[in-house]
């Protein structure tokens, strides 16, 4: 029930278009897939990630299976009927929420242990899988590779991941490549599981780790390209500068089957994206539309920043007071065809929770018309012309 086709290779870089097709309808990649981590993008309903083009969605392993339990989700006919939404779905494995647990997510981890201030609620991580504080009763809650897998089967995704260990950047190569062997290892129990208890609907993506060094991320991309995977995750540390993280997501895509679909964990910039696609990667997701909308900051092609340096159109500020234009005129989305800069400023100053909403429905449609873009770029072989007008001031 899964396939994924390569449609069109670009013969400038490995910039391709591709369809992947799962039980739940199809996909045109390059796309976005939104973050619904706990089974909801906060703030909207599945009218409003329908409507603005979305054609995939994702949501979270290890909350999930805190809250409300794997087994209710499947005896409520899996995520598509518990949430109401018919297209494709992916989950991610709960690998990265281990990480969080015991680092507080990517930019605290490079900072230094100094700027996570949270409670640290990741116990151990041994050979059998990792062992944490539920941050909802605080009981001990084991997550393997065994029961990662079986939750995702339950949760009833299209798309679902192995089970890792996500490297942190301020290790040394040798726990590297330790952790990384350790990934492999829980691959093939993951992909076991799956075709234990699986029923053939679901495909499953292999994690390609390794860090920063080239030759343990070689070492995983041929594990991964030998296995009977679907595809692939590229995840793990991508080191700590933006350049870096390019060096490696194109150092790891171009190590991998290229007859395969391949999907970048957590990235989500406009210009991170369009280095992306010419690496050859096919999905991105990040929570970072959703998240950044609910305080008030609106997605636009750079050139309609007020500030050079700005990265988002920052509704907040008083220049949007009596600002009457919509957030960009060039968006069809509802809050663009309905609402002004200025009303959706004075919502937030209000403190009304339809300002994230009326904010969270443009970004989502801004992404989806970001990909639209790159789309019709890859058509006809020129992904500069749309990068042109997405990224420059």
């Amino acid at each position: 029930m899964f396939k994924f086709d390569v449609l069109k290779n670009s013969k400038y870089s490995r910039a391709r278009l591709g369809k992947i097709t799962t039980p739940h309808g199809d996909v045109l990649t390059p796309a976005f897939i939104f973050c619904g981590t706990k089974a909801n993008i906060k703030g909207v309903t599945i009218d409003h990630v329908k409507n603005a083009g979305t054609q995939i969605m994702l949501s979270n392993t290890y909350h999930l299976m805190l809250q409300p339990g794997s087994e209710l989700v499947r005896d409520a006919g899996g995520l598509h009927k518990f949430t109401g939404w018919s297209g494709p779905m992916f989950t991610d494995s709960g690998g990265f929420q281990v990480f969080s647990l015991g680092h507080g997510g990517v930019q605290s981890e490079i900072k230094g242990a100094q700027q996570f201030q949270g409670k640290k609620t990741l116990l151990k991580i041994t050979e059998d899988g990792a062992f944490f504080k539920s941050y909802i009763d605080g009981r001990i809650v084991e997550l393997t590779p065994e029961i990662s897998t079986k939750v995702q089967i339950d949760l009833g995704a299209d798309i679902i991941v192995c089970f890792d260990e996500c490297t942190p950047y301020h290790v040394n190569k040798l726990y590297t490549s330790n952790s990384m062997e350790k990934s492999k290892r829980w691959g093939l129990r993951c992909l076991d599981t799956l075709n234990q208890y699986g029923n053939g609907q679901q495909a499953l993506l292999a994690v390609i780790q390794g860090g920063v060094y080239s030759d343990l991320r070689a070492e995983s991309a041929q594990f991964a390209n030998e296995n009977d995977f679907h595809g692939f995750a590229i995840g793990g540390s991508l080191g700590c500068t933006k350049s870096q993280m390019y060096q490696i997501v194109d150092m790891t895509s171009e190590m991998l089957d290229r007859s395969k679909y391949v999907h970048l964990l957590g990235i989500g910039g406009i210009e991170d994206i369009f280095n992306g696609v010419r690496c050859g990667i096919d999905t991105f997701d990040c929570v970072a539309p959703t998240r950044i909308a609910r305080h008030g900051s609106a997605i636009v092609k750079r050139k309609y920043l007020t500030e050079k340096t700005a990265r988002y159109l920052n509704l907040n500020n008083a220049i949007y007071k009596n600002d009457h234009n919509p957030i960009d005129h060039d968006c069809d989305c509802y809050t663009c065809r309905n609402f002004t800069r200025s009303y959706v400023h004075h919502l937030f100053k209000a403190k009304e929770i339809l300002g994230g909403t009326l904010v969270s429905i443009h970004n989502m449609r801004t992404m989806n018309r970001l990909f639209e873009d790159i789309r019709k770029a890859l058509d006809v072989d020129d992904l500069n012309s749309a990068q042109k007008e997405w990224c420059e001031y």
